[in-house]
Parts: C-alpha cells; structure tokens; sequence
C-alpha cells in the first residue's frame, strides 16, 4: 500500500469477529485502531504488540467520547461489532442489549454525517429473520435479501433496529454504509456461552479426563434447531470487501447449508475420535429461549455474484478445527 496507510477503526475488537478482522486489516498494510470495553483479551495475544495496532478502552454507547475519538482518528473505515450477542442472555438484559446495539451504531451514524467519506460497516444478523422463510419453486427453505424480518428476541428487534438506522442514513445523507446479514459463524475464538463451542470446550475436558463423561453430561438445550454455521475467518473477508466496493449495500454472508444443533454434536464427538451416545447429553429447558428460532438458511448469492466472497471451510473442516483447538488446550 502506497503513501500512508489506511485506518480502520474496529469496535468490539476483542471478540471473535473483531480479533480475526483486525489480523486480516493488520496483514493488508491498515493501521488498526481497536475499540472495546476490554481490549485486553486473549483473541488479541498474537497481535496485541503489533506496530500498526492501537487498543482503546471505551463505551460506544457513550456518545462524547466516541465522538471525539473519531474527530482524532479520523478513519477510512469504520467496523461496528461491538454489541451484546448472545441471543438468550438478551431476554435477561433487553435494555443493555439495545443500549450496547442501538445507541452505539446510532452515534456513529450521527458523526458519519460530518464525515462521509468514511465507510462503516454494521453487523448486522440472521437471527432478524426469525421464523421468516423464502420457499422457492422446487428449493429448499432459505433467507436472503428479499426475505421478510420477524425477530424473535431483544437481540434480534435490536439488530433490525440498528440495520434499518444504516438504511435510513445511507439513504439520506448519502453515506457508504453497508451491513452485513451475517449467518452463525465459528471458530476456536467463539465465546463459551455460545453452544458450538460448549460442546468442542467439553468434549476437550472429557478426552482430557474421561472419567468425566459420564459423570458431568453436557447441558443443551433445542437439538433440532437449523443453523447455517460458517468459519469466522472467512465471514471477516466478507465485510472488507463490502467497504471496498464501489457501492455500498447490505449482504447475507452464508454457506448455504444448515444443520442441527444435534448434527454438530455428533461431527464433534466424531472429530474427537469419540463415540456418541446419548447418555453423554442431558436436554435442559434452561437453555431454551422464550421464543425459538428454529431454521435458518442463507442465500448468499448476491455476494458472491457481486464481490466474488466464497466459504473455504466446510462444516465439517469447521468443526474439527474447533475440536482440535480444545483438545490442544485440554492437553497442555
């Protein structure tokens, strides 16, 4: 990259999605200015020393402050990640969760108004779609950019709240604005409340001790609910090629396949060269939502048709490589 080089600045970037974005920005010759109420996480260990990056502490719900880190760094390109993202715990804090979702992406918009030539990017979420499905002429069941919301949690009204915020901006003050519709993806970095990586961080704590089988069963909720589960990696790709388009405009990000919570158990345990039985497993109402999301499936045509995106991992590749990485932790 010639001349000085671009700024991004990340919030939430010591999430999954953050920490992954911010290696492929640091890799592509940005300086990275990092946003999030703790900065120092492990997902940030391999690049927390680098030169081009520089982590901030900060609440963007706090509108002076995050406005006034803008005026300073005045970015190229803004990725707003920071959120409250776990479904359920959103029916437990539905006013947190809006505030963390809403009001953040609200000021950014406001200071993207005296600055257009920045580009933001909101992460947006297939959980708006809820129990909404296109059914076409001899396909099966999918979501896309034409396929009606209904959330189905504060998490999703939340997420819908802050997409159409971007729409209304980018159509009023002419701002590259774009948002992701982004399926569920994963990775070893994938927060432990998130059931993916309960089931890879417990099946890693048995092959460690497997007396504990048996005696600890893992604690699961809905095994029937569809998920179109991605790599994270390949997700964060997605977004810096929206912001580097010629337009700005909103994308689903999907492999295209779903699955059951019940098929990525029983890959994870194969993956661990595990045999899976049912008593290993307890079905606990806990862990079910108030109102349940039970299919989803994404069309993500328009991005690879438009800027040429494409998943590398498969599911199954996905799900080894998160089982891999907890046997690694279990047997160190």
């Amino acid at each position: 990259m010639s001349g000085n080089p671009k700024k991004a600045l990340i919030t939430g970037i010591s999430g999954q999605d953050g920490s992954y974005l911010a290696e492929y920005l640091l890799q592509q010759g940005y300086e990275v200015i990092g946003v999030s109420r703790r900065p120092r996480s492990p997902n940030l260990v391999e690049i927390e020393s680098h030169s081009q990056l520089k982590l901030v502490p900060c609440d963007i719900a706090d509108q002076a402050w995050i406005h006034g880190l803008l005026n300073h760094v005045q970015p190229d390109e803004i990725y707003n990640l920071a959120a409250l993202s776990h479904v359920g715990s959103s029916f437990e804090h539905p006013g947190a969760t809006f505030a963390s979702i809403v009001q953040g992406v609200l000021h950014i918009l406001d200071w993207c108004r005296t600055s257009p030539a920045t580009r933001l990017y909101q992460a947006s979420s297939s959980e708006m779609f809820g129990g909404s499905l296109t059914q076409p002429p001899h396909k099966a069941p999918y979501q896309d950019e034409q396929t009606p919301f209904a959330p189905n949690s504060p998490y999703a009204a939340a997420k819908l709240a802050a997409h159409n915020l971007v729409r209304v901006y980018r159509t009023s003050y002419n701002l590259f604005a774009c948002c992701g519709i982004l399926f569920n993806h994963e990775s070893p970095r994938r927060g432990f409340d998130f059931v993916t990586r309960k089931i890879t961080n417990h099946i890693g704590r048995w092959r460690a001790n497997p007396d504990l089988l048996r005696a600890n069963p893992l604690q699961l909720g809905n095994l029937h609910a569809c998920r179109d589960w991605g790599y994270a990696p390949d997700y964060v790709r997605a977004m810096h090629l929206m912001l580097t388009a010629d337009e700005p405009d909103d994308y689903v990000v999907a492999t295209g396949e779903t699955h059951t919570v019940g098929e990525f158990l029983v890959e994870a345990f194969q993956a661990a060269d595990l045999e899976f039985e049912m008593d290993f497993i307890r079905q606990n109402d806990v862990y079910r939502r108030p109102c349940e999301v039970h299919y989803l499936r994404g069309n993500s045509e328009k991005i690879r048709n438009r800027l040429g995106w494409r998943p590398t991992t498969s599911f199954r590749g996905l799900v080894q490589i998160m089982v891999d990485a907890d046997l690694r932790t279990y047997a160190s």
